[in-house]
């Protein structure tokens, strides 16, 4: 009886870690044959202490390397580009623009985990128990600069479902995707910030 509770312990022991190392293989093929995609995005940022939250929605896309788009359509509007070479945020309630050059900006961040060439040089990863649902795995960057404390992502199956994000200040985000699409067309416009007329440009 003990033997069988033991083979039973084992048995549940490897199932459980093959479906953990599934969600490590699921990052390394969506890293290497998603060259490009986009989704809906809501985010959730809540305050260290968790008292406050704010929530914004909008939609993602991408195409290796390193250029990316998150327009957020509610509850304000803010539009964030990445060319390949510089990132751009722009703000139409200020109508007022700022640039970085992508080295500057990209970093160990969520972008350059979703949008970045080579994700495996600037992180490595660790695998997490799975919660809600989904299994998780955590990037830790190679080289942290302290923006950013902590930085996981869930998946369901192979399909990326969400990540989370605390930052420097404590700070913590959850984004969750849907209509997730891999691999599709995309304009190049899609990936290019044309200076509205009349706006103001802080480059850094």
């Amino acid at each position: 009886m003990r033997f069988t509770k033991i083979l039973l312990g084992a048995a549940l022991l490897l199932a459980s870690l093959a479906a953990r190392a599934d969600a490590i293989a699921a990052l390394n093929e969506f890293a290497s044959a998603a060259k490009s995609g986009r989704a809906v995005f809501t985010q959730t940022v809540l305050s260290p202490d968790g008292k406050r939250k704010k929530s914004s929605s909008g939609t993602f896309e991408f195409q290796r390397p390193n250029q990316f788009r998150f327009a957020y359509l509610k509850p304000f509007e803010q539009l964030i580009v990445g060319d390949g070479q510089k990132v751009w945020l722009f703000d139409p309630d200020l109508n007022q623009a700022s640039s970085r050059r992508m080295s500057q900006a990209l970093g160990a961040t969520p972008a350059a985990l979703l949008a970045g060439g080579q994700i495996g040089r600037d992180f490595e990863f660790k695998l997490l128990p799975n919660e809600r649902g989904l299994e998780w795995v955590q990037a830790l960057p190679r080289q942290s600069d302290g923006s950013i404390q902590e930085l996981k992502l869930g998946f369901r199956g192979k399909e990326l479902a969400a990540l989370e994000l605390v930052d420097g200040f404590g700070q913590r985000s959850q984004l969750e995707f849907s209509e997730l699409q891999l691999n599709v067309k995309l304009a190049a416009e899609r990936f290019r910030f044309v200076l509205p007329a009349g706006a103001d440009l802080v480059e850094q």
